[in-house]
């Protein structure tokens, strides 16, 4: 149980997911827990959804390229469990909460925490993370806080992330495959794409996709740099159409 979750304050458009959410099991996961005698690591991770100009919208980060682990890769706001967050499945929302106003500056008071997922083991890191369904009833600006850490913060529109034309399978020489995102500058794949395709089928938002469409990782990480370096201005002519303003 939960005192934190207040799944009757969802506003209709996410009633569907957090209905979902209530219906979601165990056996729904789609990562195994790894064979380990150890106990996992606890940890979770924020699902802020709001609305903007685009329409409703889901808050996520990308990555510093400088991390030694998971560098450039897009995220959830979200982290490890501390003494301070207490027990329980309270605990696993205020660590979402407090996660997510350390890397993005989002204001806590502002979201409403809905629901919860069932936990998902990552079988590298072996942390379970439990991802915290939230609304962003109050959206305050957001920003990176650490630069170290964190190299952009995304609001990324619903209406992208269904996009069929935005949505393929990608592989990897590991063996991995799995379900991926091209959506606003990023490259969205594994734990992340997984938890956001799982969530679109929990909600009902899913918008059927070519599954079949399946590309190697290294070469949608290839295609994904090129696409920036086409949109990235010409800081000279730039600088030349200011009048030269910086000196």
């Amino acid at each position: 149980m939960s005192t934190l979750l207040r799944p009757r304050e969802a506003p209709p458009w996410l009633a569907p997911l957090v209905d979902g959410c209530g219906r979601a099991t165990d056996d729904d996961v789609p990562l195994r827990r790894r064979s380990s005698a150890d106990p996992a690591r606890e940890a979770a991770v924020l699902l802020l959804f709001g609305e903007s100009g685009d329409g409703p919208d889901v808050l996520l980060t990308e990555r510093a390229g400088e991390l030694r682990d998971h560098a450039g890769q897009a995220a959830f706001p979200g982290g490890g469990l501390e003494p301070d967050d207490g027990e329980g499945l309270d605990a696993r929302v205020r660590a979402a909460l407090r996660e997510t106003q350390e890397e993005t500056g989002a204001d806590p008071a502002g979201v409403v925490p809905l629901a919860t997922l069932p936990p998902l083991t990552i079988p590298v890191t072996g942390f379970a993370v439990t991802p915290v369904v939230a609304h962003w009833a109050r959206p305050t600006p957001v920003h990176v806080v650490d630069p170290g850490e964190t190299a952009a913060v995304v609001r990324v529109p619903l209406a992208e992330l269904t996009d069929p034309a935005r949505r393929f399978t990608v592989t990897s020489p590991s063996g991995y495959l799995g379900p991926a995102f091209a959506v606003r500058g990023l490259l969205v794949w594994g734990f992340t794409a997984l938890v956001l395709s799982w969530v679109l089928d929990l909600a009902g938002w899913t918008i059927p996709w070519d599954t079949s469409d399946v590309r190697d990782l290294g070469e949608a990480w290839a295609r994904r740099r090129d696409d920036l370096t086409a949109r990235r201005p010409d800081n000279e002519a730039a600088r030349r159409r200011e009048g030269d303003a910086i000196r």
